[in-house]
């Protein structure tokens, strides 16, 4: 095998020159920064894809400064630019790990012939060959990281190739993400490695197939050039192989994309590159507005105000719905920075993230993030936060005031109606609408919370729930639910304070003392979820395992009794018993999967292919286009296997190194950050330890007892 594809690789062989935008009013690209590009490979399974990259003609390209080979990726600043042209970095051997055929069809590629369109695939789609018309190039764009401005960021990693059009009149943007260094690479070396690739591109096409808005997945090509990383973050790096995902979406462009205009911030005192540029945000707006939502042009093709809000206001009510999707599937992103939110309400960039097994509404599923800032029930909070900072940039263009008109007025409103819309849905309530269905959902997820209930397998089993009274399976079907619900071990640890008694004992003094350095400090809502935690403890440490059950069974016996009283209800309504239920349950399992991509699949797939076996992604995409798995997972196992601890299986980490734009003082709040930065500078061992140190500083003098219990 290997041997006929170093054949199929040769016969890839015939030159033909890169095309550098004939139309182009732009400079050409210096030699030097294309170095290698002057001849590529032609394709075969490929060569169908016709690109008009409009991207680059409707928006300011930056032609990268000459100098010597590898000058036009030095890190720098890119003023006046919404893009700059870059050359992916080639890998050795590249290899494919796996196709998704159903986003490839989006390009209107029919099924690749193997194990030709293999080679092809592992050559173009590495970034080591350039398709006819392909014209890579970096985007710039800005963000608010953890609430936090953190000036120019951009594609550090990810490599805009161009915008395919098909026959069907769609146009699709194609981007490699882990292709080399680009000028926003900062310190790091725009690579991505095997496990983190593989978990984003399973995540991107299972959440297709879960019917949420999402970037998608074609590619994910591994190589045999490597880089160092600390996997564990404790100081023993090893080296990963190079690996690049090929991504499709119409666009990629996000709100950070606008806060490139942002003047300086008056917490960080960073700025966009191209503040003051206020023609270029008038592009943008014109490019994007034009381009995908071309009915608000055509609707107010004569005031640019009107337009700007009605594509705000359209821009809102698809990231409510986005965000409705993400918590009725479970799942949390875990960076949901504003440098991460598409402005079409995708989801987009898969860094650290994760699907709920037992529902816990504060799930953390980044160790960056260690005040809980993106838990998986602030989530609707933070989206409409950053939609916020998207009105702030779209400043001129849209008066503040009416964009935050517009938020207050469509964003709660978008969101409780497509959630609860979707969770009528998942419980199978498909004839009446009730007001009180809301509160039928939240004392659900409030039982699944006491219980410790596996989200999706829960809401799955219900579908199978009789309505009938007198129906003698119902203490079968308590006892399958109680099987989907943690052990007296597993809350014990899930409830597990997570702050030393001792500070917890000072912070509390703290916020009776000094009000003002606590609310500095932004940390009255972990501190609430710690005394609920050391509450749930003490009351779980008195249980035994037989009060437990015992417990649970009352909890659940009791929702599942307004359960039946709503499903009578939705009953009423119907003229057939029978057709009701057929109905109740096709609209439930089409509702609720059967697998979502859990951390020890993800796990599984990655082990495997590092092992040089590619099946086992192969499996999880079959899962998903084979109706999203639909049916019941009675296999999953509440501890499931893999590497705790790992950025692999999305569990907590310790803190990234500086490496990571996530480390470099954004995370949580700045304040807290700078405290715990004071306290490591200081040798404490914790935060409270440098508030004493710190209290000398404060205008308003820290009054502690005579012996701090934290001391």
């Amino acid at each position: 095998m290997a041997a006929r594809r170093v054949a199929v690789c040769a016969s890839l062989a015939a030159a033909r020159p890169l095309p550098l935008g004939g139309r182009r009013r732009l400079s050409p690209v210096p030699r030097s920064a294309l170095s290698g590009a002057a001849m590529e490979p032609a394709p075969r399974w490929l060569a169908g894809l016709r690109f008009d990259n409009r991207a680059l003609r409707a928006l300011p390209v930056e032609t990268p400064p000459a100098g010597p080979e590898g000058a036009s990726t030095t890190p720098r600043l890119v003023p006046g630019a919404c893009f700059t042209r870059v050359r992916p970095t080639p890998l050795r051997q590249p290899r494919l790990v796996a196709l998704s055929e159903p986003a490839l069809a989006l390009l209107g590629l029919g099924a690749p012939p193997a194990p030709e369109a293999e080679a092809e695939a592992a050559l173009f789609f590495s970034g080591n060959a350039l398709l006819p018309g392909a014209e890579p190039a970096a985007h710039c764009y800005c963000g608010h990281q953890f609430g936090q401005f953190a000036g120019q960021l951009g594609d550090g990693a990810a490599m805009y190739l161009g915008e395919v059009c098909t026959a069907a009149g769609e146009r699709w943007e194609l981007q490699l993400k882990g292709a080399g260094p680009t000028p926003f690479s900062r310190q790091a070396d725009g690579r991505k490695v095997l496990r983190s690739s593989i978990r984003e591109f399973l995540c991107s096409e299972a959440m297709f197939h879960l019917g949420v808005p999402t970037t998608r997945a074609g590619a994910c090509v591994t190589s045999e050039s490597t880089v160092a990383r600390d996997v564990f973050y404790d100081g023993n790096p090893k080296y990963e192989k190079c690996t690049v995902v090929l991504r499709i979406a119409s666009t990629f462009i996000r709100f950070g994309s606008f806060e490139i205009f942002k003047s300086a911030d008056e917490h960080t005192g960073r700025a966009g590159p191209s503040v003051g540029r206020n023609d270029i945000r008038v592009q943008l707006l014109d490019y994007v507005i034009s381009s995908f939502y071309p009915e608000i042009q055509a609707a107010h093709a004569s005031d640019n105000v009107q337009r700007n809000a009605a594509f705000f206001r359209e821009v809102t009510r698809r990231t409510a719905r986005m965000v409705a999707e993400w918590q009725c599937v479970g799942f949390c992103h875990g960076v949901l920075n504003t440098d991460n939110m598409s402005i079409l309400g995708l989801t987009i960039d898969y860094g650290p993230f994760g699907f709920l097994d037992r529902y816990d509404p504060d799930h953390v599923c980044n160790a960056s993030d260690n005040t809980g800032r993106y838990t998986y029930s602030k989530q609707p909070e933070v989206c409409k936060w950053n939609l916020r900072k998207l009105a702030e940039a779209l400043q001129p263009e849209l008066p503040l005031e009416l964009g935050e008109a517009i938020l207050a007025e469509e964003f709660d409103a978008e969101f409780q109606r497509h959630y609860l819309q979707k969770m009528r849905r998942k419980l199978g309530l498909v004839r009446v609408e009730l007001e009180e269905d809301g509160v039928l959902v939240s004392k659900l997820l409030q039982t699944m919370h006491l219980t410790g209930a596996d989200f999706t397998n829960t809401f799955y089993l219900l579908s199978s729930f009789l309505v009938d009274p007198e129906s003698p399976g119902l203490a079968e079907f308590l006892a399958r639910l109680m099987e989907q619900c943690a052990s007296l071990e597993e809350l014990r640890q899930a409830f597990r304070p997570q702050m030393d008694p001792r500070q917890l004992s000072m912070m509390l003094m703290l916020a009776q003392s000094n009000p003002q350095l606590f609310a500095l400090m932004g940390t009255r809502a972990g501190i609430a979820r710690e005394l609920e935690r050391v509450e749930q403890q003490s009351q779980l440490e008195q249980l035994s395992a037989a009060e437990l059950q015992s417990r649970n069974q009352d909890h659940w016996a009791t929702w599942l009794q307004a359960y039946r009283a709503r499903l009578d209800k939705d009953l009423e309504g119907a003229g057939d018993a029978a057709a009701w239920q057929a109905e109740r349950v096709r609209v439930m399992r089409a509702s609720n999967p059967k697998y979502v991509l859990r951390n020890y699949m993800a796990q599984n797939a990655i082990e495997a292919a590092e092992r040089g076996d590619f099946s086992e992604a192969s499996t999880c995409l079959t899962l998903w286009s084979a109706g999203g798995g639909h049916g019941f997972d009675s296999s999953h196992p509440h501890t499931p296997p893999g590497s705790a601890g790992t950025e692999a299986t999305g569990d907590p980490l310790p803190l990234r190194g500086r490496g990571c734009h996530r480390a470099r003082g954004h995370g949580a709040d700045w304040r807290a950050a700078f405290l715990q930065q004071q306290a490591s500078a200081l040798g404490s061992r914790t935060v409270c330890d440098v508030i004493i140190v710190m209290a000398s500083a404060c205008s308003t003098p820290l009054e502690f007892p005579e012996a701090p219990v934290c001391c």
